[in-house]
């Protein structure tokens, strides 16, 4: 598993998530730390809590280190068949976001249980997502429910009230953007406070002030949020 050749697959997407870029607050350290020692981990928490952006993170961080990595989005493939999980297991690492999507699909869920038992004969590292905690997926395969309940679960929690302007400033800092008090205020007070929504609004303002070649203001986070 040490050659770093990098696989295609019809829904790779390039992007430039790294843990750098990822605010982390006290709360979520325990995470942050799990995900970038090895061992197979479940990680689960609410909706645009930034769990697929640590995914992505994650396979990049292997693909620097030489090794080889897969994310595999379930709201995108699933429907492409379980079939796409086979022979998978000589990669270093494996994402799964999502992997709720498969309970109840006979076919899926033999197939994550296949990959799971192949990847314990080849080291191979297995990462699952979700929005639900483990133990709250109604898996049908018993088999499949009980490896899953062996693996390690991590939760990442949302942004503390308190803590979302430090978040923003660390968001727009990591893109060496320079927010004003009134443009964070302004993001507190009209945007979905969330860490990917965050993340998604700054990323735009970045773009969009580049291309109209205007400063971060108030108005241009009217556009945007209006945009969303």
């Amino acid at each position: 598993m040490s050659n770093p050749k990098q696989l295609t697959f019809p829904w790779n997407k390039s992007n430039k998530s790294n843990f750098n870029n990822f605010y982390f607050e006290s709360s979520n350290i325990e995470a942050k730390d799990a995900l970038l020692v090895s061992g197979d981990i479940f990680l689960y928490g609410l909706e645009k809590t930034g769990k697929t952006y640590l995914l992505q993170s994650l396979c990049n961080h292997y693909f620097d280190e030489g090794k080889t990595s897969l994310l595999i989005p379930l709201k995108e493939v699933k429907d492409l068949g379980s079939q796409i999980t086979e022979s998978l297991e000589n990669l270093d690492l494996i994402c799964i976001d999502d992997v709720d999507l498969i309970a109840g699909d006979n076919s899926w869920e033999i197939a994550i249980f296949n990959l799971i038992n192949n990847c314990l004969l080849t080291d191979c590292r297995l990462v699952f997502c979700s929005s639900f905690n483990p133990s709250n997926i109604n898996f049908e395969l018993k088999d499949l429910m009980s490896r899953i309940k062996k693996i390690n679960h991590i939760e990442l929690f949302p942004v503390n009230k308190n803590d979302i302007s430090k978040a923003i400033k660390f968001i727009a800092n990591s893109r060496s953007i320079n927010l004003g008090e009134r443009e964070i205020d302004y993001l507190i007070t009209y945007s979905d406070r969330s860490i990917a929504n965050l993340v998604n609004i700054i990323k735009k303002l970045d773009d969009l002030s580049m291309e109209l070649k205007r400063k971060i203001s108030v108005p241009l986070i009217k556009e945007v949020i209006r945009a969303e």
